[in-house]
């Protein structure tokens, strides 16, 4: 793998960016404060604008380091106000793997804009970085954000039973993977059908 850091990303609807101090109050607004959105996740609601703080404080002083991926979801006709975020929760450098996990606000669910920033990143991992697999995983409750790994090529891999922790307590985890050589066939496949 070749670290790039957290570079910006872009389509023509969606600006993928390095979080800054200065998004605490639309992170407390548009996702940290809403219980749904960490529904099946670990980490707390944001009580106040200060957690959301917080959190950053804790992100910004990284993106100084090479291997650290972590993106501000920007839906460009709202200007430079992320309405979420993406990054890896895990890396390896041995086997040249990324997980990644995401989030958006419930305003903007079911509008594809999750899986196209899942697609602006794997292209990114896969191109650059050099990586050889990305997986993502969800509780198998969830099954919308398995939609979003499925719909970005992932193949589903099996379901670890009891794997994980999150608001709801002890659950079963769906994990989902892409290879280096998945990626690179269905694109030349999908460039030989256009």
């Amino acid at each position: 793998m070749t670290h790039k850091g957290t570079k910006t990303l872009e389509n023509n609807r969606l600006l993928l960016r390095r979080f800054t101090l200065d998004d605490a109050q639309a992170m407390y607004d548009n996702w940290g404060s809403a219980p749904e959105v960490s529904k099946y996740l670990a980490w707390p609601v944001h009580t106040s604008v200060n957690d959301s703080r917080e959190v950053l404080g804790s992100w910004v002083p990284q993106y100084k380091n090479d291997d650290f991926y972590d993106w501000a979801i920007v839906l460009k006709e709202y200007g430079d106000t992320p309405i979420g975020g993406i990054s890896t929760c895990n890396h390896e450098d041995k086997t040249k793997m990324v997980e990644v996990g995401y989030c958006v606000g419930q305003k903007w669910w079911g509008q594809g804009i999750t899986t196209e920033a899942f697609k602006l990143v794997i292209s990114f991992f896969f191109n650059e970085v050099k990586v050889n697999r990305i997986m993502a995983k969800h509780d198998t409750k969830n099954p919308a954000s398995g939609r979003v790994m499925e719909k970005c090529g992932l193949i589903y891999e099996g379901t670890l039973r009891q794997s994980g922790v999150n608001k709801q307590g002890v659950c079963d985890k769906a994990i989902w993977a892409i290879l280096a050589q998945d990626y690179y066939s269905t694109h030349f496949l999908e460039d030989r059908l256009n």
